[in-house]
């Protein structure tokens, strides 16, 4: 059946935690699946949320590969029963199992790319593997989606259990699941007992604990009785600690006991490193023109990278061709930015130095001046954001030895966007005007 084959497809490009608790029993109604709809069945209302918002796209990408049909994913609740009863298996499954949560081998430090974005974060990882719950204790790793943080964090954990330590990872989601279950049937003891007699505590996107009130003050517990312990705690989130919205001032406090590190959208060099990597690891061959073209032109994260040299390689192998630049632009077309064809880099400059105030000739040339700087800043980022233009090619352009300088520019405008309201209003106005000169 089509649906185990993509199954086995999702299996090998997501997190073996994530597929085993939510993709591995999600089911295929043959009955009432069309060509164009592909009907889905799991076993509660949260994981079917959960699996429509994050790997809905990723399901529909794998059928058009194999069908050249793009269904439509529809995803419902088996009966209460048969929920019932699936929940109830799952969580005797869980306490037949060992303490140490299933970890995927495959993240390792070895096969963690490292760059300028992450450099930080990695040496704080293996700093605490080698020195368990000193002066890093808690460790808090924040950043955006993709960007390697679970990768990190199980890495540390599979650190820890080759030294026979008890390391307890999941997501906050999942935290907040067994919570609920073992205070709905009277087992908190059991629950405490679980979390609080282990070596290193791993728990992902711990956000999704804003305004669970109750589940935040157990995991509160938790926390004061592992610290007091020495025991080793690293949490992930997509922000900074105090920028958590719904969460207690108390757990943002703790958050920032012990070290608060970011991982940062990757530069063009560390991108290509993790499409080599990915590729060395799968067995996957790229020559390096298609390797720089997914790395410039794809804006996605770095997991959905990984998901597109997966997708890329079993459309070669369905059609039975090696993989080229032109069957990798094909492929991956839908996962490109509609980018408009007419917008020039001439008519960016002739926008921003308007609205600057500075002359088009200024933004060209090498001025250190630091209202010509953020000019320039500001076209290099909209001529990425709007033109199909790669990074080389902006650079080139601007009489530039290579694209780095390019790239910290980007790398500068996105950390503004982030923290600067009025920044980012400005360079949306800029962009509207830029679109609207075409319509």
């Amino acid at each position: 059946m089509i649906f185990e084959v993509i199954k086995k497809e999702l299996k090998q490009s997501i997190p073996s935690s994530e597929y085993e608790r939510y993709i591995k029993n999600l089911n295929y109604n043959e009955k009432k699946s069309k060509s164009d709809l592909c009907y889905l069945e799991t076993i509660n209302p949260l994981v079917a949320g959960w699996i429509k918002t994050k790997y809905a796209t990723k399901i529909a990408d794998f059928f058009e590969t194999h069908t050249k049909i793009r269904p439509k994913i529809e995803i419902s609740v088996k009966s209460k029963k048969n929920s019932r009863k699936k929940l109830q298996e799952s969580h005797i499954s869980e306490t037949k199992t060992s303490k140490s949560t299933k970890l995927n081998p495959s993240y390792t430090f070895d096969s963690f790319v490292v760059g300028s974005s992450n450099q930080f974060a990695y040496s704080i990882g293996k700093t605490i593997t080698e020195n368990p719950a000193g002066t890093y204790n808690p460790v808090f790793i924040y950043g955006g989606v993709g960007l390697g943080k679970t990768h990190l964090l199980q890495a540390i954990g599979n650190e820890y259990n080759n030294k026979k330590k008890t390391v307890i990872y999941l997501t906050a989601e999942q935290f907040m699941n067994d919570f609920v279950y073992n205070l709905q049937n009277h087992s908190m003891q059991r629950f405490r007992e679980k979390y609080r007699n282990c070596d290193l505590l791993l728990i992902d996107d711990i956000q999704f604990l804003s305004r669970k009130e109750e589940t935040q003050q157990e995991f509160f517990h938790t926390f004061e009785e592992l610290h007091k312990n020495d025991k080793q705690i690293v949490l992930t989130a997509d922000k900074f600690p105090r920028q958590i919205a719904g969460l207690e001032d108390r757990l943002k406090s703790r958050f920032q006991w012990g070290q608060v590190v970011d991982i940062q959208t990757p530069e063009l060099e560390t991108k290509i490193a993790i499409i080599k990597k990915k590729c060395e690891i799968d067995q996957i061959y790229l020559d390096s023109e298609i390797i720089q073209f997914i790395a410039t032109s794809i804006d996605e994260n770095i997991r959905e990278i990984e998901g597109i040299i997966i997708k890329l390689n079993a459309f070669s192998k369905m059609i039975g061709k090696p993989i080229d630049l032109e069957l990798a632009k094909d492929t991956l077309k839908d996962h490109i930015k509609e980018k408009k064809e007419n917008i020039t880099i001439e008519e960016i400059i002739d926008t921003v130095s308007k609205e600057n105030n500075i002359k088009p000739s200024e933004i060209r040339s090498r001025s250190r001046v630091n209202k010509i700087v953020m000019a320039r800043r500001m076209v290099f980022y909209l001529t990425r954001e709007l033109t199909h233009n790669s990074m080389p090619t902006i650079a080139k352009y601007f009489g530039m030895k290579d694209h780095s300088a390019v790239s910290k520019a980007l790398k500068k405008v996105d950390e503004m966007i982030e923290s600067d309201a009025n920044f980012k209003s400005k360079i949306e106005l800029l962009s509207n005007k830029i679109s609207s000169k075409d319509d």
